[in-house]
């Protein structure tokens, strides 16, 4: 069984990632800038500890001695639009840098899917740009290259699920209709875990996704069918990204600054270019209708392993995301009847009863309702 390190790991994949690797019978140890601050969460059950911090090249030789394998899991983005790119060189390097001095084997790298040649999106380039650095070392790579993950909890999928839940008619972005290949967060933990056993792997890079090319636009809809819910699409040339993230920020809980430098990203596509990783692997894609199917059933549970938002920068913590998406408003009235009288009335609220408040306005709605082909 390997030795093997994750950076990363209080992020969502590496939080997924650790538990897994466990389970499969290798040794895991995480680097944290935080013992304490990990202690409790739940994928440090059965791994090794190691206070350090990748921007901190004098803090990695202990957390990588005697190490095998190193999954690079990390991202400067939340940082600031100024500087996060700048973090994530220098994160490369020193890791490249640490690696090769301690005699690792390999490195196994998340980064994104797009065309390396387009230089408008800021994340995307730095993703790229990471994965250049790390194969530039004398420790064999192997990279992954992945678009929208879709399970509970990831940035892009909490983005569009909140959007679908909250906007019956969305006034949406030339990006809605870019094309991307999203893939289930099962399948890319799946790749990482079979990619630690299968030593040819080293020195190549994969292109991976769900068996669908689609737009943002259909995943929207996918979501909303699951829902069981009708949302309109309507798309207008004038939103930029600045306004988008603006707009983003509004109605759901992501910040204005991630939202910004994600939408950036969504217009640019996201396909997988090379296929080799149906040679390697033994892994079949899921359908975008089943990955959503198992995402929103986590939520409905209430049962997310991880969070996008475990892993704010150093003294501050992303605000969480509720998982239901809902507001509910509960209110408790005790009566001293029998229960098959009391159901008796609540059960004969409306129709020809009426309401017991705005009896006239409920009757407006119900006249709109028919004129739109509804009961009434």
């Amino acid at each position: 069984m390997a030795r093997t390190l994750i950076l990363g790991a209080t992020g969502y994949v590496g939080g997924r990632l650790a538990p897994r690797l466990v389970q499969r019978g290798h040794s895991v140890r995480c680097l944290v800038r935080d013992r304490r601050k990990a202690e409790g969460r739940p994928w440090a059950a059965g791994v090794e500890l190691c206070e350090g911090d990748a921007l901190k090249p004098d803090t990695l030789a202990t957390a990588f001695t005697g190490i095998e394998v190193i999954y690079y899991l990390i991202h400067s983005m939340d940082a600031g639009r100024e500087q996060f790119e700048d973090l994530d060189r220098q994160a490369a390097r020193n890791v490249a840098g640490g690696a090769a001095a301690a005699g690792v084997s390999r490195i196994i790298y998340l980064g994104g899917l797009g065309s390396p040649d387009d230089y408008q999106s800021a994340h995307l380039r730095s993703r790229h740009e990471v994965g250049v650095i790390l194969q530039r070392g004398t420790v064999p790579v192997t990279e992954f290259r992945a678009a929208v993950i879709v399970g509970s909890g990831s940035l892009s999928f909490e983005l569009i699920h909140h959007l679908v839940n909250r906007l019956p008619v969305m006034i949406c972005p030339r990006w809605v209709y870019t094309r991307t290949q999203p893939i289930a967060i099962a399948d890319v933990l799946a790749y990482l875990v079979q990619a630690l056993e299968l030593p040819a792997t080293a020195g190549k890079d994969f292109d991976i996704g769900g068996p669908e090319v689609m737009t943002y636009r259909d995943m929207m809809l996918a979501v909303a069918r699951e829902l069981n819910l009708k949302r309109l699409l309507v798309p207008v040339p004038v939103l930029t990204p600045r306004l988008s993230s603006y707009w983003i920020n509004l109605v759901t809980p992501i910040r204005t600054r991630t939202a910004r430098l994600l939408v950036e990203s969504l217009r640019h596509e996201t396909v997988v270019e090379n296929t080799r990783a149906s040679e390697y692997f033994q892994i079949t894609p899921t359908p975008l209708e089943e990955a959503v199917r198992r995402a929103l059933a986590r939520i409905r549970q209430r049962n997310i392993e991880t969070f996008w938002t475990n892993a704010g920068g150093p003294g501050e913590q992303l605000p969480p995301i509720d998982p239901s998406h809902l507001l509910t408003d509960v209110r408790t009235v005790e009566v001293d009847v029998p229960a098959a009288r009391l159901f008796e009335i609540v059960s004969a609220i409306g129709g020809d009863t009426g309401w017991y408040y705005g009896s006239r306005l409920w009757r407006i709605r119900g006249f709109i309702d028919q004129q739109l082909g509804g009961v009434g």
